[in-house]
Formats: C-alpha cells, structure tokens, sequence
C-alpha cells in the first residue's frame, strides 16, 4: 500500500499495527465498540491516518487519542471493554497487545485485493471481534492462526 502523500513511500506492518493500537485506545476511553470509531472516521480518514502514522506514532499516544476524539466528533458510549467478571478474567490485555491480535488478523486474512485500510473495515466490521473483545473469555490469547483460521470458519 503506497503513503496517499508520498507515493513512493510504502506503508508499513508497523503502521497498522500503531492505527489497531490507537483504534482499541480511542475505543476504550470513550466506552464504545472498535467498529465504532473505524465507522465513523470513514475510509477517506483512515487512509490520512495510516498515511500519516510513522509521524503519528512519535507524538504522545494520549494527544493523538484526544485528537482523534475531537477530529472525528467521536461520541461517548456506554461499552466498557473492560467491564468483566474478575473471577474468569484475571488479566485484560492492553490497547497495545490488542493492536497486534488485530495487526495480525488482518495481515492473515488480507486478499491480494486489498489494502491496509480495506482490512482494516473488512475486519472491525466482522462479528468476530464480539468473541475476541470478550475478556471473560479467551480468544484474544490464541494463537493468530487459530484466530485466523475462526474468522474464515465464521467463527470458534
């Protein structure tokens, strides 16, 4: 995938990883779905963003959250990811172990058709993630294969 602003710049694995990244902190600080705040930034902005993010990535996580939040208008929810019941999650993953659970399905599952921001829609939209971002049980902890290989099958 070629940066929108540097054409012969490609757009790297790390890039998507830091947008998965950002998308589960935006999410979670403003207790909505990943689907969420994907929809609402829309294609057009998604492609800015991952454009943008080997720039990105140097700021402050916390003033490219808010910036996000402003930009997009991205409203408050009522979806807290990490609401769970204690006795069967003793452990929630951080927005930065999510990133690479969801950098990598969507490396795994990408066609030859698609781009990063392609995957990025395709993904977040798929009813996959209801399992994966149900801390109360263990999906997030699998190996991406075998999350790669659910998404395919329709699910675990």
């Amino acid at each position: 995938m070629k940066n929108k602003y540097f054409p012969e710049e490609e757009i790297l694995v790390n890039d998507l990883y830091f947008m998965c990244y950002m998308i589960e902190r935006v999410a979670r600080h403003i207790h909505q779905k990943n689907k969420y705040v994907v929809n609402t930034i829309g294609r057009n902005e998604l492609y800015h963003l991952i454009s943008c993010a080997n720039v990105l990535h140097c700021e402050n996580p916390l003033k490219v959250e808010t910036d996000w939040i402003t930009e997009y208008n991205l409203q408050n929810g009522d979806y807290d990811i990490t609401d769970v019941d204690r006795t069967l999650a003793t452990i929630i993953p951080t927005p930065l172990e999510m990133g690479e659970v969801y950098q990598r399905l969507i490396i795994d599952t990408m066609t030859s058709k698609e781009d990063y921001v392609d995957g990025i829609i395709r993904i977040y939209n798929n009813e996959i993630c209801d399992v994966i971002d149900n801390y109360n049980a263990s999906a997030f902890y699998e190996p991406s294969y075998v999350i790669a290989r659910a998404y395919q099958a329709g699910g675990f």
